[in-house]
């Protein structure tokens, strides 16, 4: 990063909070063996340009700084104070803080809600005081930050120790920043990284998050001109309207989002209502948010770190074709399977282009695919004529070479030529090196600005994350809209709790502008003939009661009934099954309807998150919702477009499309009842726990959807 970068002008909230002119130590100590010294020592050593400030009233001086017994002792507000004191002194050194007119504070100190009780509500004291005074707080128990480009080492991490003046090793074009709840993850991250020659901006651990969270430190780094990928650690969003904002930036932008999502197990299952519910398990809503905004999940620190090295590295690829360009035949074949099982082609070349290479190695190599050079065409240079030659072929989209580079003597390409065929920037390459690379060639690569992979999982994930978040398009934001049939369902469900009966559900998504067949309620037998009369033959008729969810489990449906005299029977046969399986259930009597055409079966529905609110999900339905589980979520609303999309990532997909000779159904009439779906629990978000509509049969193209079932969970507003 250029100078003048570092020096441009503030423009955002958090810039007084990453890029500080003054800092004060609040507990400094002489020891710096301990954290309240390593704290001046990272910052000194790390060569902070800005005024330093301890603060403790036990000393007068520490390493040659004047020290202070308060921070209204520097007689100057400061732009960042950073705080590690006894945690019952927090509170109050904080009010000292923002009385002296410090902008922003990082809480080191632990023993917060981390430990519950007494110390849980010191915890809301702190966050309850950035609101009052406007001072920005980072953690409770945080680990601080790093600021790399303008030496900010607000920390204590023994990553950072180190010469700003030591030889390092950068191999990407861009900067990534990194945002962690976990401050010990963080600068694992921040570690791993500088050792694979990637560039960093911001290291941020964000502790307990009392005031400031992921979601606003990742909208720091999205508007960021020096972090060119940002990549996250998370256990939970506290912020996530910012997160959502930030990530929207994000994908409006272009700039790529990683993030490794921790705690998606659970000792127990969700009680739910509906399949949606039951299905979504702990972790659908971060996975839905993922994909709506094109964040790239990892799952693991490698994986991470990987990914972010090779987006900040390369240009996005065109597609996922792929050249191996290996000098062992079994390690480019390993490779080759790799990218293979990763959903990449590698596509045998022309016969042309193969002519071209053959030319250019031994004759018992193979210009083929992967392209097996070997050892010989190293030392002869064909190596780096072929990776040329590749960047201008258009039959390829990236370029893998799989090396050995061991040596601490010698490398395999020259940094001269093939530095100006990586600054071009007209593919990515990406190195694989099949023995331990040794520091000579991470060096010599990194000054051709490319980085090394040693890990070959990680490099299959990396290459996958390319042509992924490559093809990925953003999609507008949708705002969630209440017209008057959701007002009027809202009043209807204020105060209401659990489930409503098919019945009652359909008639309030028909009062919100969802279509609903044509259906009437028998309360008793004298109203069945009048009933059948209206609908007519062939008929389905269901048991209705709040009580009873899945009404087939009990033998509450009756399909394809004929004649007068099998709906009769029928009446009696349901009734005396649901009085048998659930003799406490209040019966509302008997949904009378038409039979519905054929089609594809489909389950829409939505279910209300505790951290992103409502959430929409469409798959395979009928009876086979929960079996094969072939699902997509994403927060709601969405719109036709978005609906379209999840349709298509389904693993069924093909039976909408016509499938070995089946008929094409009516995707604009199912995206479109996604759409609607999607923006009624938005609405009504505060009433609404749980919307399922399954099966919805999709018949032929034109000819529109049928909802067979119906079910709305009414939940009581939050406290």
């Amino acid at each position: 990063m250029n100078q003048a970068a570092v020096d441009a002008p503030r423009a955002h909230p958090l810039d007084s909070f990453f890029s500080p002119d003054s800092i004060a130590i609040i507990g400094a100590s002489r020891d710096g063996t301990k954290i309240p010294g390593l704290l001046l020592t990272f910052l000194r050593r790390n060569g902070y340009a800005g005024a330093i400030y301890p603060v403790n009233p036990r000393y007068d001086e520490i390493d040659g700084l004047a020290c202070v017994p308060s921070i209204a002792a520097i007689g100057r507000p400061v732009d960042l104070a950073i705080v590690i004191i006894p945690a019952p002194q927090v509170l109050a050194a904080l009010e000292e803080c923002a009385a002296a007119g410090a902008r922003n504070a990082v809480v080191i100190s632990s023993g917060f809600a981390e430990g519950g009780g007494d110390s849980a509500d010191v915890q809301r004291d702190i966050a309850a005081l950035a609101r009052r005074t406007g001072m920005r707080i980072s953690g409770p128990n945080a680990e601080g930050f790093y600021n790399e480009a303008r030496r900010v080492a607000a920390t204590f991490s023994p990553t950072v120790d180190v010469r700003p003046d030591a030889p390092r090793l950068i191999a990407t074009r861009q900067r990534i920043g990194i945002v962690a709840q976990s401050g010990g993850i963080g600068f694992a991250i921040y570690n791993r990284a500088k050792a694979m020659g990637v560039a960093v901006s911001y290291v941020m651990s964000t502790g307990n998050e009392a005031d400031l969270a992921a979601g606003e430190v990742m909208d720091y780094l999205v508007q960021d001109t020096s972090t060119g990928v940002i990549l996250l650690f998370i256990e939970g969003i506290r912020d996530p309207a910012m997160f959502e904002v930030a990530a929207q930036r994000a994908a409006e932008l272009g700039k790529p989002v990683i993030v490794t999502k921790v705690g998606r197990t659970s000792a127990g299952e969700r009680a739910a209502a509906s399949h949606t519910a039951s299905m979504a398990g702990w972790n659908a809503a971060y996975d839905a948010v993922f994909a709506k905004y094109g964040l790239i999940a990892a799952h693991d620190i490698d994986e991470a770190v990987a990914i972010a090295a090779a987006f900040a590295a390369n240009p996005w690829p065109k597609g996922g074709r792929v050249a191996v360009v290996t000098v062992s035949g079994g390690a480019g074949a390993w490779v080759a399977d790799t990218l293979a099982g990763e959903g990449l082609t590698i596509p045998e070349l022309s016969p042309s282009l193969q002519a071209e290479i053959q030319a250019l190695i031994p004759s018992y190599g193979s210009p083929r695919n992967p392209v097996d050079i070997t050892a010989q065409a190293v030392h002869s240079g064909g190596l780096q004529v072929i990776v040329e030659r590749l960047t201008r072929s258009d039959e390829v989209d990236l370029i893998v070479v799989v090396l050995s580079l061991a040596s601490e003597t010698r490398m395999p390409l020259k940094v001269a030529e093939i530095k100006p065929v990586v600054d071009a920037a007209r593919k990515p390459i990406l190195i694989h090196s099949y023995t331990l690379p040794s520091q000579f060639a991470r060096d010599g690569l990194g000054e051709a600005g490319l980085v090394v992979f040693p890990g070959l999982a990680s490099l299959g994930r990396a290459t996958h994350a390319m042509t992924r978040r490559a093809a990925f398009v953003p999609t507008p934001h949708v705002a969630a809209a209440v017209a008057a049939g959701e007002i009027a369902a809202a009043s209807v469900l204020d105060g209401l709790s659990g489930n409503l009966s098919e019945y009652e559900s359909k008639q309030l998504l028909r009062d919100c502008g969802i279509a609903m067949p044509a259906e009437v309620l028998v309360r008793n037998r004298g109203e069945l003939p009048e009933a059948l009369e209206r609908v007519g033959f062939p008929a389905v008729m269901k048991i209705q009661s709040r009580s009873i969810a899945h009404k087939s489990e009990v033998g509450g449906v009756h399909v394809d009934i004929r004649d007068a005299e099998k709906a009769q029977q029928a009446y009696d046969v349901l009734l005396e099954n649901a009085r048998r399986h659930c003799p406490d259930a209040h019966l509302l009597g008997v949904l009378v309807g038409p039979m519905a055409k054929a089609g594809v079966e489909i389950i829409v529905g939505t279910v209300r998150d505790a951290t992103f609110g409502p959430i929409v999900m469409v798959g395979l339905g009928g009876i086979a919702t929960e079996l094969f589980r072939d699902v997509v979520y994403r927060p709601a609303p969405v719109s036709e477009r978005e609906a379209v999309a999840m349709l298509d990532e389904l693993k069924s997909a093909p039976l909408l499309h016509g499938f070995r000779g089946s008929v094409i159904t009516d995707i604009d009439a199912l995206a479109r009842l996604i759409a609607q779906v999607s923006q009624l629990a938005a609405a009504l978000r505060h009433v609404v726990a749980e919307i399922e509509l399954n099966p919805v049969v999709v018949h032929r193209d034109g000819e529109g959807v049928t909802v067979l079932d119906a079910l709305m969970v009414a939940a009581l507003p939050a406290a």
